[in-house]
């Protein structure tokens, strides 16, 4: 074995293991960098990894508690900052165009799953949908578990652990141009949308607060890298 070759053997079974694990690739918490202690300020800098997260469809942001009603599952309770957003769509109108977007590169990682947890206030919509980009512009919930849609059906409630498992859908995997969106929706099979609380009434003001933001490859993904920048991956069969 030349020493390209014992490099390249003695690397591999280290950059496998530490994706065959879970790690993560990018994470979000939103929490002040460096920390200060108060939970209205923040950042929209990646606390893990690398990526960009911004608001879109007219929403403004601001950060505000993550430990209020019962909580995100951030451990830091004491800079426990949530990225909060409002400003939506007038009632029957822009179903799936607010939200929030990320892009974040999965190069040299497989079988992607993406995680967050989400509080939503009694009038905001009670339906948002998960909606996946391969080439930084399209973005599509076709082939999603649900067509990727997820009901908040109580007010000022966090909603933790919310996951969409990409590792079947083709081009996610190794892919600079990789993003996604989480977007208010319509009902389902209705014309408007519907507040999270039944006793209230949806607004352009309600607010949805978001924490805990993550990528990572799920559970016994390969990631290969190879030698001279070349990266590839591919699924465990």
């Amino acid at each position: 074995m030349n020493a390209r070759m014992l490099l390249c053997a003695l690397a591999a079974p280290a950059f496998l293991t530490a994706a065959a694990s879970g790690q993560i690739i990018t994470q979000w918490n939103f929490n002040s960098n460096p920390p200060d202690t108060s939970l209205t300020t923040g950042t929209t800098v990646p606390n893990i990894g690398a990526g960009t997260i911004s608001a879109i469809g007219g929403v403004t942001t601001s950060f505000a508690s993550g430990n209020a009603n019962g909580g995100s599952t951030d451990p830091d309770t004491a800079d426990n900052s949530g990225w909060q957003t409002t400003t939506y769509p007038a009632q029957g109108t822009g179903s799936g165009t607010a939200g929030i977007e990320a892009f974040v590169s999965t190069v040299g990682y497989s079988d992607i799953v993406v995680s967050w947890d989400q509080r939503h206030s009694n009038t905001s919509s009670r339906f948002w949908q998960f909606q996946y980009t391969i080439d930084g512009t399209t973005f599509s919930s076709a082939g999603l578990l649900d067509d990727g849609v997820f009901s908040g059906n109580a007010g000022d409630t966090w909603f933790n652990g919310r996951t969409v498992d990409l590792s079947a859908i083709p081009g996610v995997a190794n892919n600079a141009d990789f993003g996604f969106r989480i977007v208010a929706i319509f009902e389902p099979g209705g014309a408007g949308y519907v507040a999270s609380s039944s006793t209230s009434t949806y607004s352009t003001a309600g607010t949805s607060r978001f924490d805990m933001v993550t990528v990572v490859p799920a559970p016994g993904a390969l990631a290969l890298l190879g030698m001279g920048g070349l990266v590839a991956a591919r699924r465990r069969r």
